[in-house]
């Protein structure tokens, strides 16, 4: 007996979404996975749909902060914080049913990296969106470095998205991205744990001007590796964050931080060579950052086994989570949450991680429950959207001349 087709998604009159509808569109979603091509997802979500939606959702985002403060909480409140997801569609419905979806007492922050690698990545984000639009103060979506121009080119969601819609591709992947604009680059929840999808970041150098009264100009000092000092909530509250592409030299350097950085086991800040952009950071500075702002915990993504397996002195990823730094004041945690990554492989053996989520709880939320869990199988069966062979592996470096090609890349200063 052949499955019978949900009926095409509706908005609803007036833009209320409920409970049912988001169910729905994830039911939805988990269907076309199993039983239609990539290019029919439009008779399931046709574009008008998909305008209200992230129309929406982007207004919503746009007006957070670049740092959301989650306060809200009483005794009855957990907070569920979500890694990587990257485009492994069915691992997150699995996820939020295992955790218990967003309700009145359970928040959850999502911190970044929806789209690329896996082949529902437009699925994935747009799942998320719709969540964000019905639970706003309940749901919060922080930027990844893969929410990005440059990473979604390289890594299959701009292909992705031009292969399920076709003639209105180009215009589903730019509302997406100026929707990947507006995400928040970290959250404070209870005062007690930051989290955020790279982690930490420099203090800005600030422009210095040159003496005259002609022809007066800007000269941005790029500051030596030792001269690096960590930034302040303030000043991660002033950063310009809607760029498309965060620069990786000038003034505006916080966002590529936040977004890229990497933990290490040698004390101090350092530029991250490896990637080519954002810091390297010691647990020193993991100890300095949660004294000076009374914190307990840091929660950061951004690394799976494969970047993990490169990385002396740090833990691998077979979990789901790994903790970095044991300090004084606290902890810095890993979170990833896309178990058996990446989906497609250059090589026959897999690295078979878990994925994980984590739990906060009251009175302080800063105890971290852990949850691991292996990969919904099977899968459906689907092709790559990127050339997974031969694209450069695991974020591990920045092809800055791809980055410059890029027709809509941001000015660096």
């Amino acid at each position: 007996m052949e499955p019978v087709p949900p009926s095409p998604i509706i908005w609803p009159n007036g833009g209320g979404l409920t409970n049912e509808w988001v169910h729905g569109l994830m039911s939805s979603f988990e269907w076309s996975s199993w039983n239609l091509p990539p290019s029919q997802l439009p008779s399931l979500m046709p574009v008008n749909v998909f305008d209200s939606l992230i129309l929406t959702a982007s207004k919503i985002l746009h007006k957070e902060r670049n740092c959301v403060h989650i306060d809200d909480l009483d005794p009855e409140s957990n907070v569920v914080v979500v890694g990587d997801i990257h485009g492994q569609l069915h691992d997150l419905l699995f996820l939020m049913k295992d955790a218990g979806f967003p309700c009145k007492n359970r928040f959850y922050v999502f911190n970044g990296d929806y789209v690329d690698r896996g082949a529902w990545g437009l699925e994935t984000f747009l799942v998320l969106l719709s969540w964000k639009v019905l639970m706003p103060d309940r749901v919060y979506l922080l930027r990844g470095n893969h929410e990005s121009k440059y990473c979604t080119s390289m890594y299959g969601f701009e292909k992705e998205v031009l292969t399920k819609y076709g003639d209105k591709g180009k215009h589903v992947y730019r509302k997406c991205l100026g929707c990947f604009e507006g995400l928040p680059l970290a959250s404070i929840i209870s005062g007690r744990v930051y989290t955020a999808h790279g982690g930490l970041f420099r203090s800005p150098v600030l422009p210095k001007r040159t003496r005259g009264k002609k022809n007066r100009r800007v000269v941005l000092l790029e500051p030596e590796p030792s001269s690096l000092k960590l930034g302040t909530l303030k000043e991660l509250m002033q950063a310009r964050r809607s760029v498309l592409d965060p620069p990786w030299e000038g003034s505006n350097l916080i966002p590529g931080d936040v977004l890229w950085s990497d933990p290490s086991m040698t004390p101090g800040l350092s530029p991250n060579e490896q990637r080519g952009i954002g810091l390297l950071w010691g647990p020193d500075c993991t100890e300095d950052f949660l004294k000076k702002f009374e914190l307990k915990l840091i929660i950061r993504s951004h690394e799976g086994p494969d970047a993990r397996e490169k990385r002396a002195g740090l833990a691998g990823m077979d979990k789901g989570y790994t903790i970095d730094h044991e300090v004084e004041s606290g902890k810095l945690i890993t979170i990833f949450s896309a178990p058996d990554y990446p989906q497609f492989q250059a090589t026959e053996e897999r690295y078979k991680n878990k994925g994980a989520y984590i739990i906060l709880q009251a009175p302080d939320f800063c105890d971290p429950q852990f949850r691991s869990f292996d990969a919904v199988t099977p899968r459906p069966k689907a092709n790559p959207f990127y050339d997974f062979e031969n694209v450069i592996d695991s974020d591990d470096e920045m092809d800055k001349s791809a980055l410059d090609a890029t027709d809509e890349h941001q000015p660096t200063h």
